[in-house]
């Protein structure tokens, strides 16, 4: 994480000098202090128009004292987190009702503030939602058009001729490529059922058997999302009664 952007509000000019000399020496993680505020009304216009990730608040001052802008603070959306820095522990209690990370007692020693950045640090990325996993795609060409399909969305794949026939909930593609390179390249995804067939492990719903039409009793997957069995060979039918278990 980058520095922790941090608006110090405190009544006391000399309060103020020391947190900012504190953090200046603050390194796991760092703190840049983009703003400074003698009383909540102060704060306020500074929140307005700057984005902070943490407040270290005095909670005795004159006009808005910190308790009451924690309070406001509470019902944003969006707001920083928020550390009291006072020289009375009586208000404890209060300040973790309000949610406040950490609270902190005057005099500030460096070690104590460091450990409160490092809480605050943990709280903004539990906050804040991860960024989404990128989505693995096939690029599908087709007639002169390219479409990507989602390798989530693939129920099956399987070899035919030079080329493979990729099986989705809707529709199939026809996909220049080999089963070798998506067996290697995603075990954990799909598992071999045949010799020229490759299904996606979390679509199996049942092996059952099945009738070839010619006097021979065979297996076949029964897969979510599409009425066509998949035909599974004996020798692939250990390993596929595994995924079964797996799935189930």
């Amino acid at each position: 994480m980058t520095a922790l952007r941090v608006l110090i509000v405190d009544d006391e000019p000399l309060a103020r000098s020391r947190l900012r000399s504190l953090l200046a020496d603050c390194r796991s993680p760092a703190a840049e202090v983009l703003g400074e505020a003698a009383h909540g009304e102060a704060a306020l216009k500074q929140l307005a128009d700057t984005r902070f990730d943490l407040v270290l608040l005095d909670v005795h001052m004159p006009g808005i004292d910190g308790l009451e802008l924690a309070r406001g603070l509470r019902e944003r959306p969006g707001a920083p987190a928020v550390v009291f820095v006072t020289a009375y522990a009586a208000h404890a209690v209060t300040a973790f009702e309000l949610e406040a990370v950490d609270y902190l007692t005057k005099p500030v020693r460096a070690e104590r503030l460091q450990q409160a950045l490092q809480k605050v640090e943990r709280y903004l990325k539990e906050r804040r939602p991860q960024a989404a996993e990128p989505q693995e795609v096939l690029l599908i060409q087709d007639r002169g058009r390219s479409e990507r399909v989602p390798l989530a969305e693939v129920l099956y794949l399987k070899s035919e001729f030079k080329y493979l026939t990729v099986r989705t909930a809707t529709r199939s593609h026809i996909y220049d490529g080999s089963l070798a390179e998506f067996e290697e390249r995603y075990p954990t995804r799909f598992v071999r059922v045949h010799r020229n067939a490759l299904v996606a492990r979390a679509a199996i719903r049942a092996l059952e058997k099945y009738d070839d039409g010619e006097d021979a009793e065979g297996w076949a997957l029964r897969l979510d999302g599409i009425p066509e069995p998949v035909v599974v060979s004996r020798r692939q039918l250990p390993t596929v009664r595994e995924a079964l278990k797996d799935a189930l």
